[in-house]
């Protein structure tokens, strides 16, 4: 059984003009990010390379839709191609890297060989995805209503660039759902049939860093993420090598319909999810890894093990309050009908899971959540 792979070279900079600097930001090179990620810290660099936007072409998760308008306005051939952003420019640059990167939906379907052609180099700006070192790229596809995860080698970067100063202006609510996506990474890659020890080490670590730094939040206040940024960067790059590794689960294939269907940011969708997975994953067995895992988060919660779900669930609200399903606007009938959904589309995540989930039992924990 595979152990460990860390494909992409990491690299990590204080600032955004020493990586233009070491990495020769020019022509031939390809940007997409935000305007206002890129005019603070790199528009007075006077570089040469061509930026596009991320928001003109839309708002929110990445769709088929948005990618495929993207690469209609790609000029000419590029060498690199550098993704400087959140889950959502990350995720479309795993597929303008690719020789034939539309029509996305054929990429998800399987219907030609997939080919890398350009030189991928992701830098984040979110403190969640850890998709700088992954070879998944999670899209809405528009025509069938869900989200659905690619994972494919020819996807992963050849470079990962960590730079916390581009974390300086992240709102809180962005700091929220993002750094939750993270630790819904870790928890769940802890847990994967596909864990090993080498793999557990980044994602129990990841843990450690976010709920510790969750607890100085809770006490200090949101302005108290500020020094933490750095912290909260790495530990989402070391869940990003722990998911990547032994893959996520139930819970990231359950958000996906409410992701999909209302546009729920992805890490709240996740957290939406969390609590109610792992407490159907206690019910059904509660002495395997997942004993290993309350331990843990009992000692960094400081309470027993029997409320370790109760008391994260405490902390994680003081960070982002979580709602029920029905507040954002998810009908009772979609119950079945999501349920419905994760099965037939979301095995490749289902086949992670620390116990086997029925239908039933994945529709039972839709009806608690509701």
């Amino acid at each position: 059984m595979k152990q460990l792979s860390i494909k992409p070279e990491l690299h990590a900079f204080d600032t955004c003009k020493a990586f233009a600097e070491e990495f020769k930001l020019g022509k031939g090179d390809l940007i997409l990010t935000n305007e206002y990620i890129y005019a603070p810290y790199f528009g007075q660099l006077g570089l040469e390379c061509d930026v596009l936007y991320q928001e003109k072409y839309g708002i929110g998760e990445p769709s088929n839709h948005m990618a495929e308008m993207i690469c209609g306005d790609m000029k000419g051939e590029y060498k690199r191609i550098f993704a400087i952003g959140g889950g959502t420019i990350i995720d479309i640059c795993k597929v303008l890297a690719l020789k034939n990167p539309v029509p996305v939906i054929d990429l998800y379907d399987n219907k030609d060989a997939i080919e890398k052609d350009k030189e991928l180099i992701l830098v984040p700006t979110t403190c969640g995805t850890g998709s700088e070192v992954t070879n998944v790229a999670v899209f809405s596809l528009i025509e069938r209503n869900t989200k659905m995860g690619l994972a494919v080698d020819q996807m992963y970067a050849d470079k990962a660039v960590l730079i916390p100063e581009l974390l300086m202006g992240l709102p809180m609510k962005v700091f929220a759902t993002s750094s939750i996506d993270a630790l819904v990474h870790a928890m769940e890659s802890v847990l994967s049939p596909k864990a090993s020890v080498y793999t557990q080490l980044f994602g129990y670590k990841a843990i450690e860093m976010i709920l510790n730094g969750y607890k100085v939040i809770a006490k200090e206040g949101p302005e108290a993420r500020k020094p933490l940024l750095k912290d909260f960067l790495i530990a989402s790059n070391y869940a990003g090598i722990s998911f990547g590794n032994a893959g996520c689960a139930a819970v990231h294939a359950m958000a996906y319909p409410l992701g999909g269907v209302y546009h729920v940011a992805h890490g709240e969708s996740n957290y939406c999810m969390l609590i109610g997975v792992f407490n159907k994953y206690m019910e059904k067995d509660p002495n395997g890894k997942i004993a290993d895992l309350n331990k843990c988060l009992a000692g960094i919660l400081g309470c027993d093990i029997a409320v370790v779900y109760e008391e994260l669930e405490k902390l994680l609200n003081t960070i982002l309050q979580c709602k029920k399903l029905h507040e954002y606007g998810m009908t009772e009938a979609e119950i079945e009908s999501f349920a419905d959904s994760v099965v037939a589309n979301q095995q490749r995540l289902l086949s992670n899971n620390y116990v086997f989930l029925t239908r039933d039992e994945i529709r039972d924990i839709y009806a608690a959540l509701y």
